[in-house]
């Protein structure tokens, strides 16, 4: 399924609406404009396995561009508009893309980035960018005849480059139509979540990160609604449930932490119950947080871990988190294994890296093969991991501990900063977390904790002092940072992704 299925039926029904302006996309307009993008960018060279990218705002604009290159047999790849110009000129070249479509919204972003690129079908929407061409003359002046053939194209996501540069992740080609069955996502959130044409979908984070384009390209492949925020805001989201009788919603739980520091009245000021399915991943969720989230919403949380290379996918209700708290559920997506440094499968209880089992791996990591190779399991070429500790309990669920990259070793002992990160994640005191190793010359590693304070709160010795009492009174004390730093902004991902590495390397 497609827009253009759902033009023919519904065409004046919003298929995208802003937020906050209230700016809306019809499905009529997804689907006519989308074509002529399309054909636009057939009748410039492009063709089936060429590569899209888009770097854009919160912005109607965006699908457009997206749908155009689906429906084209084309790979689109969102790039990270948070970025600095040369690390997205970086994924723009070593993507190949063969088309650069921007937002004028994004200040001098894209024309810095046009200098670093030789991209040459170059298009920006939303208002003049020097060196790109008008994305509105080029949809006025192509072709609205609909091709006979309209091959499945796909996306070309980056990692989020949390413990290194970004990796370009390529799945193979879908070897169907666009408007033919057979996309996996859409299947699970009709059959897991209850999405359908009713669905009416709040996107609050960035448009390029692949769970919001994933989710939001699927409702439309569905014939529901998406409302998309100009940007994360913890009343405005409130507000926009109420305002448009959102049905299902995604989330990363900084934006819950943040929603439940709002005072209590503003927190009840808004009408929720239109509100059935609020589903979160892409970080861990402390515990606190979510039991706190699910008082105040009821048991509408859906949690799910998977990664942007879709190598599996585990889900766990409310209810069942309830009753296994930590957890991220049980495996939908392909099978979970665990399994120690030498690729020994563990028993449950045990602590080791996390591979999904999958008849096949369908992706590679773009221009690395060695990369590639190196999230396989050294005996099955069809188990594959993204680097994430955990164990599985004696029921099957998986609770996850750490990247394995992050993991402190202290005098021979394991450690596992989310542990600490979570316990500290509520203090009044705290409105950001980090915990990392540093380097010792008795334990090997010590632990550090960086904290950004809550507004209005001093930083000193004081309020370290309160920090590593409260640690202490809730975690092993071989656990407690032995010290605490503070920082004004902690390196986030617009996706509340933590990216530690920046951290560490301060003091390494």
């Amino acid at each position: 399924m497609y827009p253009g299925v759902h033009a023919a039926t519904t065409p004046d029904k919003p298929a995208l609406i802003m937020a906050g302006s209230g700016e809306v996309l019809t499905y009529r307009e997804l689907d006519e404009r989308s074509l002529r993008l399309a054909n636009s960018l057939r009748e410039a060279g492009l063709s089936k396995g060429d590569v899209v990218a888009v770097l854009s705002d919160n912005d109607l604009h965006a699908y457009e561009a997206y749908w155009a290159a689906v429906r084209s047999g084309m790979y689109v790849c969102a790039v990270n508009s948070h970025l600095q110009s040369d690390e997205v000129a970086y994924i723009v070249n070593d993507s190949g893309a063969n088309a650069l479509v921007v937002s004028a919204g994004l200040g001098e972003l894209p024309e810095h980035v046009a200098e670093l690129t030789d991209v040459r079908v170059r298009l920006a929407f939303g208002g003049p960018v020097a060196g790109f061409g008008d994305y509105e003359q080029a949809l006025a002046a192509a072709s609205s005849e609909v091709p006979a053939v309209q091959p499945c194209g796909a996306d070309l996501l980056y990692s989020s480059g949390t413990t290194g540069r970004p990796k370009g992740i390529r799945p193979e080609l879908p070897d169907r139509q666009v408007h033919e069955p057979g996309n996996i996502l859409v299947d699970l959130l009709r059959g897991f979540y209850g999405f359908d044409e009713d669905t009416v979908y709040l996107s609050p984070a960035p448009v390029y990160h692949a769970a919001p384009l994933r989710y939001c390209a699927s409702v439309h492949a569905i014939g529901g609604t998406v409302v998309m925020m100009e940007r994360f805001d913890p009343e405005q989201a409130l507000r926009a449930i109420e305002r448009y009788q959102v049905t299902h919603s995604q989330w990363v739980p900084t934006m819950f932490v943040r929603m439940l520091k709002l005072d209590e009245s503003t927190r009840h000021r808004y009408d929720l119950s239109s509100h059935r399915n609020a589903v979160h991943a892409a970080a861990p969720c402390p515990i606190e947080v979510k039991r706190a989230m699910i008082e105040w919403w009821g048991p509408i949380l859906q949690e799910y871990y998977s990664s942007t290379e879709g190598i599996g996918m585990t889900m766990i209700d409310s209810a069942q988190w309830l009753e296994k708290q930590g957890s991220v559920g049980r495996p939908l997506l392909g099978i979970v294994r665990v399994c120690d440094d030498e690729g020994n499968e563990l028993p449950a209880g045990e602590v080791g890296t996390v591979f999904f089992e999958r008849e096949e791996i369908e992706f590679e990591y773009l221009g690395d093969p060695d990369k590639t190779r190196s999230v396989k399991h050294p005996g099955h070429t069809n188990w594959a991991t993204t680097g994430d500790l955990g164990y599985l309990d004696e029921d099957g669920y998986l609770f996850l501990t750490d990247r394995k990259a992050f993991m402190i070793i202290s005098g021979g002992v394991n450690i596992y900063p989310q542990e600490v990160e979570d316990v500290l994640a509520l203090h009044p005191s705290i409105l950001d977390v980090a915990v990392f190793g540093v380097p010792d010359p008795e334990m090997g590693e010590t632990v550090k904790a960086v904290v950004q304070p809550a507004p209005g709160v001093e930083p000193g010795p004081e309020l370290e002092r309160q920090i590593i009492d409260h640690a202490r009174e809730r975690v092993a004390r071989y656990k407690v940072p032995r010290s605490v730093d503070f920082v004004a902004d902690m390196p986030r991902t617009p996706t509340g992704k933590l990216v530690k590495g920046k951290l560490k390397a301060r003091y390494t």
